[in-house]
């Protein structure tokens, strides 16, 4: 038997599974750019440059360190593949298993159609890259009535003992969210995130991703819209010691803040390397933990950050697993719980509006292809939300405009987390909010055409009206929702001639032509 090994795009670790199961490294390894694949949908300009680069200095890297390895740039998987098993007379190609479900049956279709005429099998090897296997997410989830994100959190401490002390957190108490809610006052002055000037490799994918004659989302070029991401693990290594070292100690107090110029804040940037396997999340979570326990960074930021990466990725792929193996549940992505229908505004994709916040925001979004997790969650998830867009263009949206983005992270953050579009599997109530919560994290509000506190009028805040009319159109779902009974009492002290305004003012917003959003 002739063993090769194919690594996708998102598995660029040298201890990644499937090599792991050779303990040769005289076998054949095959990296393949597909552009078939990239024309699915959009996808950022910066994303793309980011996998074929760091694709490319992975190959690279594999072949000083021994291996026989073949890059292919392709219109397809197929035909590199078919060429490359004939070639090398492989009978068995092992791939680690995708985080992604689309990909996973795109290998077995693969196999199932083209693969017996070559007398070859696949064999797929269970992930290495997360915490949980999918087995084990199942069985912590089998039989409970609920799926909190904190029951798994606290599990997931326990077992790889985490900023515990025996069977209890550190400090008294699982998290410090309290802490972690601050807004932006005073003159606030975050340490630079770190960032790379492109290498040889980098520019020659810069040229060929603006060749191409495909649809694409996002700005690339010299001057204003640099790339400027790290593309190999060493580069990634070196963006986990910055934020340990310099940005994990003012992490947690204002990690939920947003600031105009200061589009980063304390964030880590290790998402995109996270995601595709230059860096592996127990060695950032030990990270973490080592800065408190040696150089006394606060308990709030350090557990704040090993809450984002022990508690929210694991627990969102695992759900993303989970909800696709439950019987009779019908496709997660395609859960509209409120039945929103609205199409994407065309702002969206421009960030050509007079709301400051989403202009900011999509901006950046549009330049870099990254903002933090307030900024994806209370401006543009919440508005998604409160105006009532199409839960599958949103998440559609997010994929095509980040570069961190991938179907095990969109749907259930997005469809689950931001839209509440699956009536309460991930979240415990919707988060949906008004201006003044914008204008509380962010100075967004100081520099709009909008007041921010102004419900009706003309210079009313989308934010407001929307918010209002959301829990009037859907309040007979959300008064199902305990933490929601509180805020909707609030309709009941509003005039009927103020909420007929309300309703009014969201109707006609849909009905503007692009650019006067």
């Amino acid at each position: 038997m002739t063993i090769g090994i194919w690594i996708l795009g998102d598995q660029l670790s040298t201890t990644q599974a499937a090599l792991a199961s050779c303990k040769s490294k005289k076998i054949p390894v095959i990296l393949i750019e597909s552009l078939s694949y990239v024309q699915a949908r959009p996808y950022h300009k910066q994303k793309l440059v980011l996998i074929w680069s760091a694709m490319r200095h992975f190959a690279e890297e594999l072949s000083q360190d021994g291996y026989s390895v073949t890059y292919e740039i392709a219109d397809n998987f197929l035909a590199p593949l078919e060429q490359w098993v004939k070639a090398n007379n492989i009978t068995e190609v092992r791939v680690m298993i995708p985080a992604d479900k689309p990909f996973l049956k795109l290998i077995q279709d693969i196999e199932k159609q083209h693969f017996s005429s070559l007398k070859c099998s696949i064999k797929l090897i269970p992930n290495n890259h997360f915490l949980w296997t999918k087995e084990e997410f199942f069985n912590w989830a089998k039989g409970r009535k609920s799926l909190l994100m904190e029951y798994f959190y606290h599990e997931s401490r326990k077992r790889s003992q985490v900023l515990m002390a025996g069977n209890k957190p550190i400090g008294g108490q699982w998290n410090y969210d309290q802490e972690n809610r601050q807004p932006p006052k005073g003159n606030l002055h975050p340490p630079a995130a770190k960032w790379f000037e492109p290498d040889k490799i980098t520019l020659e994918v810069i040229a060929h991703v603006n060749s191409l004659k495909i649809p694409t989302f996002g700005k690339l070029d010299s001057k204003l819209n640099k790339f400027n991401w790290g593309v190999t693990r060493t580069q990634a290594l070196e963006v986990l010691n910055w934020f340990i070292h310099v940005r994990l100690a003012g992490f947690g107090t204002y990690q939920d803040a947003m600031l105009i110029g200061e589009e980063t804040m304390w964030h880590s940037m290790i998402s995109p390397y996270l995601n595709i396997g230059l860096l592996h999340p127990l060695e950032v979570i030990k990270a973490a933990e080592k800065a408190y326990q040696e150089q006394q960074i606060p308990l709030n930021s350090v557990e704040g950050f090993i809450r984002q990466v022990m508690g929210w990725r694991e627990y969102m792929y695992g759900l993303y697993h989970y909800f696709y193996e439950l019987p009779n549940q019908g496709l997660y992505a395609e859960q509209n719980y409120f039945h929103h229908q609205q199409p994407l505004p065309e702002f969206f994709w421009t960030g050509e509006t007079k709301m400051n916040c989403l202009h900011q925001v999509i901006s950046q979004l549009l330049n870099t292809g990254y903002v933090h997790h307030i900024q994806r969650l209370m401006i543009l998830s919440n508005f998604s939300l409160i105006a009532g867009l199409s839960p599958q263009a949103v998440e559609n949206w997010f994929h095509t405009a980040f570069i961190d983005a991938y179907d095990w992270v969109m749907q259930t953050n997005v469809i689950g987390m931001g839209l509440f579009a699956d009536g309460g599997i991930v979240a415990s109530k919707p988060y949906a909010a008004s201006a003044n919560y914008i204008n509380k994290m962010s100075n967004y509000c100081r520099s709009c055409a909008y007041n921010y506190k102004a419900r009706t009028g003309e210079n009313a805040c989308p934010f407001n009206f929307f918010y209002w009319d959301f829990l009037d159109r859907d309040r007979d779902k959300l008064a199902m929702q305990g933490r929601m009974s509180f805020i909707l009492k609030h309709l009941d002290k509003m005039s009927l001639e103020e909420l007929a305004t309300i309703r009014q003012l969201a109707r006609d917003w849909h009905l503007q032509p692009p650019g006067k959003q």
